[in-house]
């Protein structure tokens, strides 16, 4: 299985070290992937794993976030910028996926 993202086209500076936090969480409410994985100044980043085979059946979720960031603020600031730019209020919505899991 592989999760990715698109660099942005906005220019969010996560910096030369940034991480993604990705995990994946079975029908049962078990995490079964939590993982960290480099990505880019603008975002963009790709993560393969094996499915676990003790994964529950039926709708996982997928989440990938980026690691020890101010992800969403919706405070009208932009902490990265190194400065008060203005911001469009941003949906603090967690970033989830589903993933079907048969046998």
């Amino acid at each position: 299985m592989t999760v990715a993202a698109a660099g942005a086209g906005c220019n969010p500076r996560y910096g030369a070290n940034a991480q993604v936090q990705v995990s994946v969480t079975d029908e049962s409410g078990a995490e079964v992937i939590n993982a960290m994985t480099s990505m880019t100044d603008s975002g963009e980043f790709t993560y393969s794993f094996i499915v676990p085979a003790e994964i529950a059946v039926g709708e996982a979720t997928v989440t990938a976030m980026p690691h020890n960031i101010d992800w969403c603020d919706d405070t009208g600031r932009n902490n990265r910028a190194g400065g008060a730019v203005q911001l469009e209020l941003a949906s603090c919505a967690k970033p989830e996926k589903p993933l079907t899991i048969t046998r």
